[in-house]
Parts: structure tokens; sequence; C-alpha cells
């Protein structure tokens, strides 16, 4: 259980949360900006062989160090590690805007991944820093309601900036926002007072986990589609990432002081809640990737129309974040909050794999706000059980540990339901002719394609649920301490 929260008063607690948000506000814009001005960065800069690698670069570096930034944050203290990750997204940005290449493009997009991938974890130590668990998911929806909100306002900006200005804007946009950012973060975090501890950072472990990472995240991203899954590149990648996390767990099982404790593998609340979010994660998201193709395959629709069809998915998704984490302030058995998000999100797969060839527009929106209800009410669960389950001084690698494994279940599930879409063939077909004139055969082969897809999505989401049943319940501290369980 988490050592008590700081003594804070209402007012206080909320100016940290507000520059807190205002930091992951910083990080979900940036993720979302960037899409529509794709086209616009390839023309200006040219080799678009390397556009895709302007969002991939971003992710891999990201991911990576996320466990970094939660070990940081705990041994030297969360306003100095944020003030870094902020400063290194910072210049990331900046060599992004100045970029005359697109080779420098991207690795100022790396550069900015390596600053951006603590942003969001740290928002969430330091939430569960000032609020007790009992309290914490209502917070834990707000971040919801940020990312909804980046997500519908950053590609509109970035359209524009792209269209009607300079697609640098899009990266300078940032150091505003970057300034202010600090300063709310600088203000609110005086008062709470800073978790350090006079230990050494385990920097091999570090590098076991970044090396092993991006080997798995590059080997999953160019499989089966840059490279085959036989090729010796592919072969390599995989063989680096399985001698890396096999090393990093020998190393993990035989340091005190490891980069990740082995303490957090052994607490079986992190163990299942973390073991079962790597598949709902990776399900949810699938659907984002996926469901615009369907759209443009068989309903004729444009890329951008293809896109508004993601809303309800977006707005379930905050609606079931902010439920489940004011459901989290009442209910203390929140094993069933968690497999009846969990057994939503499989509902709505499972109608959507069903119905891939017949379902009109209508019936697939409604599947998907049930889809993003369901799995948004488990975000706020989640990482408040993980965070409730260990004490302050881990809460930051516990809180980084969880983030870090979501976003492997995102790599690892998208690329399975890739390599099921490029075996289908039907990439070829929707590359080379125009989505509206599919003929029978076309349509037929996206129908059964897509069912498959589907069907592999609600099945990562009921491995979720299965999973769920093994969740431990341990009550939720309030200000007051725990509540017993009822």
């Amino acid at each position: 259980m988490t050592n008590g929260t700081p003594a804070l008063g209402d007012r206080d607690r909320l100016g940290i949360v507000l520059g807190a948000m205002v930091v992951l506000m910083l990080a979900a814009l940036d993720q979302t900006i960037v899409a529509p001005a794709l086209p616009t960065i390839g023309a200006a800069l040219g080799d678009v062989d390397y556009l895709s690698w302007v969002v991939s670069a971003y992710f891999l570096t990201s991911t990576a160090v996320t466990p970094l930034y939660g070990k940081l944050a705990d041994l030297r203290g969360r306003r100095v590690t944020i003030h870094a990750a902020i400063a290194i997204f910072t210049l990331g940005s900046v060599l992004c805007a100045l970029a005359p290449t697109m080779i420098l493009l991207v690795i100022g997009r790396a550069v900015q991944g390596l600053g951006g991938g603590g942003l969001i974890s740290l928002v969430q130590t330091v939430i569960g820093d000032v609020v007790p668990p009992r309290e914490r998911g209502r917070y834990m929806g707000w971040i919801s309601l940020v990312w909804a909100t980046a997500s519908v306002s950053g590609p509109v900006i970035g359209g524009i900036f792209a269209q009607h200005l300079h697609w640098s804007l899009i990266f300078w946009i940032n150091l505003p926002l970057a300034v202010v950012a600090a300063v709310m973060i600088q203000r609110s975090l005086r008062l709470l007072p800073d978790v350090k501890r006079q230990q050494r950072l385990d920097l091999f472990g570090a590098a076991l986990i970044v090396v092993g990472t991006v080997a798995l995240m590059l080997a999953l991203t160019w499989g089966g589609s840059s490279l085959a899954w036989t090729s010796p590149t592919i072969l390599g990648l995989a063989a680096a990432a399985i001698l890396c996390f096999g090393l990093f767990g020998r190393h993990m099982a035989r340091v005190e002081d490891a980069l990740i404790p082995l303490s957090i593998f052994r607490n079986p609340v992190i163990r299942v809640t973390t073991a079962a979010m790597f598949f709902v994660m990776g399900s949810w998201l699938s659907l984002s990737v996926y469901v615009p193709i369907w759209l443009q395959a068989m309903h004729g629709f444009g890329a951008a129309d293809a896109g508004f069809g993601l809303i309800t998915l977006t707005l379930g998704t905050v609606i079931g974040a902010n439920f489940g984490g004011r459901a989290l302030m009442k209910v203390a058995r929140y094993r069933l909050l968690a497999l009846g998000g969990a057994g939503l999100g499989v509902l709505a797969g499972a109608g959507l794999a069903a119905g891939a060839a017949t379902l009109p527009f209508w019936g697939a929106e409604v599947l998907l706000g049930l889809a993003g209800l369901g799995t948004g009410t488990l975000f706020p669960l989640s990482t408040v059980v993980v965070q409730n389950a260990v004490e302050r001084r881990d809460l930051g690698i516990a809180t980084a540990t969880h983030s870090f494994l979501r976003s492997l279940g995102t790599v690892v599930v998208v690329a399975v339901l890739g390599a099921i879409f490029l075996g289908s063939g039907l990439g070829a077909a929707i590359e080379g002719g125009n989505h509206a004139a599919f003929g029978p055969a076309e349509r037929a082969l996206a129908g059964e394609t897509f069912r498959l897809i589907f069907a592999a999505a609600a099945f990562g989401q009921f491995v979720g649920f299965v999973i769920f049943f093994f969740l431990e319940e341990r009550p939720l501290a309030g200000r007051g301490g725990p509540k017993p369980a009822e």
C-alpha cells in the first residue's frame, strides 16, 4: 500500500494537477498534430520513403526511455526529471522545425521522443503523489479529456499550419507551450515535498531495456511490410531483443537496485494489471488503425471522412474514463468494474467482427462507442490500482513500467493484425484503386479480412478480460487512510 499522500489543501492540490495537465497537453498535442502535415512535409523535404519515420522515430524512442524516466523520478525527484524531459522535448522540437532534410527531421523526432517518453508517465506519477488513491480516478479521467482535446484539435491545427502557413509551425508551437508547462509545473511542484533517494542509477539495465525495446519495435514495424519475417534483418533484431530482455531479467534478479526492481513484477496486483492492459490497450488502439481502412474499403469513404468515423470511439473512451474514475471513488469491488469494462470491449469487438461485411456505418459507430466506453473505464482504473499497490518511493517506476508495457502491447497487437491485413492481399487492392468502385470480389475480400482483424482484436480484449479475473482487490486509500473492502 502506498505511504500517505502529502497534506495539501484542495487549492494547492488542484494547482499541481492543472500544472501536470499542461505538461500532458504538450505531449498529447505533439502526437496528433503531425499526421495531417506529413504530405506537405514530404513535398517540401523529399525522401518520402522516410516519411513514416517522422512518426515511428518518436514512438520508438519515447517508448524505450519510459522506464528510465520513472526510475529517475524516484531517485532524483519529480521536479528536476520533468524539467529535463521538457527541455529535451523542446530541443527536439527546434531541431525538427529547422530541419532542412527528411533525415534530419527524423533525427529531431527521435530527440523529441527522448523527452516526450517521460512526460505522460511523470504526469501520472505527480497525480499519484498528491491525490489519494480513492480520489485519484477522477483526475485520471482528466487525462483522457486532455487526450480527447488533443485528438480533435491537433489534426485541425496541423492541417491549417501545413496548408495555409508553414509545416514547421507544428513544431515551433511547442516552444511557448513548453514555457507555460515549465513555469506552471515549477510553481505547483514547489508545494510538493520531493521524493529523492541516494542510489545509483542502473545504467546497464537502462541500456538493455532501451536496446531491447528498439530492436523489438523495429522487428515488429518492419516485419511483413518492408522486410519478410524470415529475413536476416528481422531475425537478427528479434534475436537481439530476446537476448537483451533475457539479460535484463537475469540482471534484475541479481542486482538490488535494478532499473525495474524485481519486487515490481513480484507484486501480484501489478503483474495482473499490466498483463491485462498489455492486450487490452493493443486491441483498443488497433481499432483506431483499422476502422478508417474498413470504412474506405467497405463504404467507399475518403481518407478525411473515414477519420471522422473514430469520433464515437474517442468520445466513448473519454466518457468511460470519467465514469471509471468516479466509480473508483464509490466502489470497493473494483475487479467487477474491470471485468465489466473489458467485457464490454469484448462484446463490441465481437459485434464488429460478426458484421464486418454487412454492418452499416451507424451500426459500426454504436459498437465503436461501446468499445471506447468499456476500454476507457480501464484506463484510470489500471493506473490507480498499480499505484495503490506500491510504496510512494516506487511510485515513479511502477507507473512508468505500467505505461511501458501498455505501449509494447500496442506494438505487438497492431503488428499481429498488420500481418493479417498484409497476408490477405487487401492492401494492394486498396492502394491500386478507387474504394467506391470496388466490385463484389474486392468487397468480399475486404469483408473477410476485416472479420479476421476485428475478431483478433476482440480476442485480445478477451485475454485481458480473463486475466482481470485474477486481480487482487486491495482497499484504495483515501485522505483518512485505506477504506476496508466491502
